[in-house]
């Protein structure tokens, strides 16, 4: 396992990198994966535009205006984070050492923040003041739902990392109650359906203001879920967060299966589960003592071919609301199927027991059926049809 860049190119090219330290695995490829499925989202966006699923709207924007004080701040704030710990990571001794207590402390060169605070705010001024006009000018401009793509990435990936945060320490209200502060700080302990349902609820309210109609938007974003979903696995995997199966010490259904397919301990995993490595000197030193499923790494095989499937229709369906309810069972029944050998905690006061993931998954195949049945009634085939 690479709990940061540092050992996986470490481990590819035998090079040590300790600034590579300040980049953890998983964090790496979920940033990857938003930028990809950004780029996903914003291609089917464009085609749909082309079908007239969707409207531009006008606006206004000042032109040659000098920088504003909110955008000198901001400027200056961005620089002077970077320098207080991305530069301070360098010159504070063993800052290195347990990168992630590092980036959560209050540590960090208060000279090297300053220094390049004030250098992104002047850069900031400088380019407004190339541009400024001796009277500013306000030009109208079209602006359609694939040039919102960044924002609704950013919207995404905040709410997204909020609703995981807050879902899995419901789940966890143990490890929770016993360190409330640490629980929600730590980079570890994130549930998918919770960033999903939170993202989904801001998403909605985001492109509402700008009459982005709903149903065309969730069919858009339907295959890129499911690429998001499975793009952001191979973090989990790559870092062994946690996220991995029950105890297998089943024999392998075949011979050329490799071993790590079948049943894994995730060494050098970043949660630091397990019994300690003979030998191995750091912060990452520990492999579970039994193997288990490395059920991250099916999830990533199957939401990927779920992807390439709907992928493949999604231009041959043309009712509004079939692929959003066809996410809704892909996305759903995987997840319930992973939960038959992936460690979670059951609900032990509803009937059956099941995992929040369960729960969760069957309302979500409850509504993709829904939305299949439904789909002609509730959003018949009009073009800019809300």
């Amino acid at each position: 396992m690479y709990p940061n860049l540092y050992y996986l190119i470490e481990d590819l090219f035998g090079i040590r990198i300790n600034a590579l330290k300040l980049i953890n695995s998983f964090g790496f490829f979920v940033a990857l994966a938003f930028m990809a499925s950004g780029y996903v989202l914003y291609k089917e966006l464009k085609r749909k535009e082309k079908n007239g699923d969707f409207v531009s709207i006008e606006e206004k924007v000042t032109i040659g205006a000098p920088a504003t004080m909110n955008e000198l701040l901001m400027s200056f704030g961005f620089g002077f984070l970077f320098g207080y710990k991305i530069i301070g990571a360098f010159v504070i001794e063993n800052a290195l050492n347990n990168t992630q207590a590092f980036i959560l402390s209050t540590q960090g060169s208060l000279p090297a923040g300053l220094f390049v605070g004030a250098i992104m705010g002047y850069l900031k001024w400088k380019e407004k003041d190339k541009a400024k006009l001796v009277k500013p000018e306000i030009k109208t401009f079209s602006v359609w739902p694939s040039d919102r793509v960044g924002d609704i990435v950013l919207q995404a990936a905040l709410w997204g990392f909020l609703g995981a945060k807050i879902f899995h320490n419901l789940e966890n209200l143990d490890d929770f109650t016993k360190d409330p502060i640490g629980a929600l700080i730590s980079f570890s302990g994130l549930t998918f359906y919770g960033g999903l349902i939170i993202a989904t609820i801001a998403i909605i309210i985001y492109i509402r203001k700008y009459n982005i109609r709903v149903i065309h938007f969730a069919d858009a974003m339907a295959p890129t879920m499911l690429f998001a979903y499975a793009a952001g696995r191979i973090g989990c995997h790559m870092s062994g967060d946690g996220d991995w199966g029950i105890v297998n010490l089943q024999p392998k259904p075949f011979s050329w299966l490799p071993d790590w397919i079948w049943a894994y301990n995730y060494p050098h995993n970043v949660v630091n589960e397990g019994v300690a490595i003979p030998g191995c000197v750091g912060p990452y030193c520990n492999a579970l003592l039994q193997p288990v499923f490395p059920t991250t790494f099916y999830e990533v095989i199957g939401t990927f071919l779920l992807f390439g499937i709907m992928w493949l229709w999604r231009k041959k369906i043309t009712q509004p609301g079939i692929l959003t309810g066809m996410y809704l069972i892909f996305a759903g029944g995987e997840r319930f199927l992973i939960e038959k050998i992936r460690v979670n905690n059951k609900i032990t006061s509803l009937p059956f027991q099941p995992t929040q993931a369960e729960f969760i998954s069957i309302i979500l195949i409850l509504c993709g059926m829904t939305f299949l049945v439904f789909a002609k009634k509730w959003f018949p085939t009009l073009k800019h049809n809300a």
